[in-house]
């Protein structure tokens, strides 16, 4: 006897439709698994059969014959159980075969007949709607997740007998709905704020220009000189995620198993790897491949410390992702697509021992050390940097008092003003923000006054930008007169954004002082 039960095989961040087909005939008892699977999924035999028989319901000691198709589609992880132990109940007819129809299941099956969640609850709960199932079947622990996707019903359940309840015609409970709208308006109550940073002013200003426009900063200074404190508090000024933005970082972090019990990531996401990490762990690879620290921060921040300590490789692999806002992974039998639209946000001494040009310490690096040292980061991939920072720490004796800092709540509503500012005009576009402005849409929207042409032509040519520094420097002037709510990009604003950049100087542009 055949029958035939849908499932869905997680793909990058996308789930392709998967149709299990179990075919129980006469003859020696045999269990074959078909089409292309991997050894996650030729164990599943085992989990299959004690799910079965610790359910209370018949195994068929037969020749059965399961068959995974597409059969040249590669199968891979233990979340096509509870679909063959489906197939195999309809094959043997302990649930009526026609109850499969229209129906998808996903999950792992513990040896006593619990069902464990899976990862890309969301990717899979996404591809069933558009597959147009009339019910999805997930395990309990994953039915929030999966109710995201509007118009979609959702049955969670937490065994196999009731899987066998249900396709039986039993009465079916309410699906344990999210309320995202009340999870994104949520405010963080960590215990980190912008008012923590005392003087810094420079440095704040910059931060909240790179926050409105979604722009790349890069920041020098000495150890100690509060790079790290600054660059963690940026997402404390970030604009909240928008209900695309969330279901997208919710579904690139459910596939890579780091929802934990969260059913929705509702704040931007903020990931510090740290600089022994690959190529792969960085912008993504292996056999699977799985998305990498690039595409998990994906919508947020990805903060690089240490950065002339990273490897050249892995950094040399962040330049066509911050171009293009997603990165491909070619491995021999697949090609996936991650998204990555981050903030890239990178740290680093201007030397070995960290104290070169200070004021207070003296550097004891060779100077040919520290040639070598500022030769880790490459031009093209400086080329890239929105804003570069020289970041010092402010003279003790003339800390301003806590109280009179700016809090992160007032600047986060200037940055969510400029950022109001930029979806208006940019509605219809696939542009989100200013630093994703593209080259056709960026002379239309960055209109000059009169006056602060002359400044971008001189500068052009006596700080050698290339093409893409002068549309970057465009870029933050357009954001620097958002924040200014001018129409028009006038000659302070270019001023300001010019100052931001001189490769030349080696980011010492900004004296980040009180």
């Amino acid at each position: 006897m055949l029958a035939r039960a849908t499932t869905f095989a997680v793909q990058g961040v996308d789930a392709v439709e998967v149709v299990a087909e179990a075919d129980i005939n006469s003859g020696l008892p045999a269990f074959t698994i078909v089409g292309l699977a991997d050894v996650a999924v030729q164990e599943s035999r085992e989990r299959v059969r004690s799910a079965l028989i610790n359910s209370q319901l018949e195994f068929p000691l037969r020749r059965i014959t399961v068959n995974l198709a597409p059969a040249d589609l590669r199968k891979a992880g233990p979340g096509f159980d509870l679909a063959l132990a489906a197939a195999l109940l309809g094959a043997s007819g302990q649930i009526p075969d026609d109850r499969l129809e229209g129906v998808a299941l996903c999950g792992e099956l513990g040896l006593d007949g619990s069902v464990r969640p899976v990862r890309g609850a969301l990717a899979i709960a996404s591809a069933a709607q558009g597959a147009g199932v009339r019910c999805l079947v997930v395990p309990l622990e994953n039915e929030p997740e999966a109710t995201l996707v509007e118009d979609l019903p959702v049955a969670g359940i937490a065994t196999l007998g009731e899987l066998v309840r249900l396709l039986s015609g039993g009465e079916r409970r309410a699906p344990r709905k999210v309320d995202a709208q009340a999870l994104l308006r949520t405010i963080p109550d960590d215990d980190i704020d912008m008012s923590q940073v005392r003087g810094h002013d420079g440095v704040k200003r910059a931060l909240e220009v790179a926050a409105a426009g979604g722009h790349n900063l890069l920041m020098v200074g000495a150890p100690g000189s509060g790079k790290s404190m600054l660059a963690r508090r940026l997402p404390t000024i970030l604009p909240p995620l928008s209900m695309n933005e969330a279901l997208e970082s919710t579904r690139i972090h459910s596939v890579a198993g780091l929802l934990g019990d969260r059913p929705l990531v509702a704040r931007r996401p903020f990931r510090a790897p740290h600089h022994t990490i690959s190529s792969a762990g960085l912008v993504g690879g292996g056999p699977g491949p799985s998305a990498g620290e690039i595409s998990l921060a994906h919508n947020g921040v990805l903060f690089l410390d240490e950065l002339s300590e990273f490897s050249r490789p892995a950094l040399e692999a962040l330049r066509q992702p911050l171009e293009e806002g997603h990165v491909h992974i070619t491995r021999s039998q697949r090609c996936v697509r991650f998204p990555a639209r981050f903030m890239l946000v990178g740290a680093t001494n201007p030397c070995p021992c960290g104290y070169a040009g200070d004021a207070h310490r003296e550097c004891s690096c060779h100077p040919g050390a520290v040639d070598r040292y500022k030769m880790k980061l490459s031009g093209p991939l400086l080329d890239r940097v929105d804003l570069l920072l020289r970041v010092e720490p402010p003279p003790l004796g003339d800390l301003p008092p806590a109280h009179n800092q700016q809090g992160s709540e007032q600047m986060r509503e200037r940055v969510a003003a400029a950022r109001l500012l930029q979806t208006e005009r940019l509605a219809g576009h696939a542009a989100s923000c200013n630093a994703e402005l593209g080259s056709r849409m960026l002379h239309s929207v960055c209109t000059l006054e009169k006056d602060a042409r002359p400044v971008l032509v001189a500068a052009t040519g006596r700080m050698g930008l290339s093409m893409r520094g002068h549309d970057r420097v465009l870029r933050v002037a357009r954001t620097i007169a958002d924040l200014c709510g001018s129409r028009e990009i006038a000659r302070p604003h270019l001023t300001e954004a010019l100052g931001y950049r001189d490769h030349r100087r080696g980011a010492r542009v900004v004296t980040a002082q009180a």
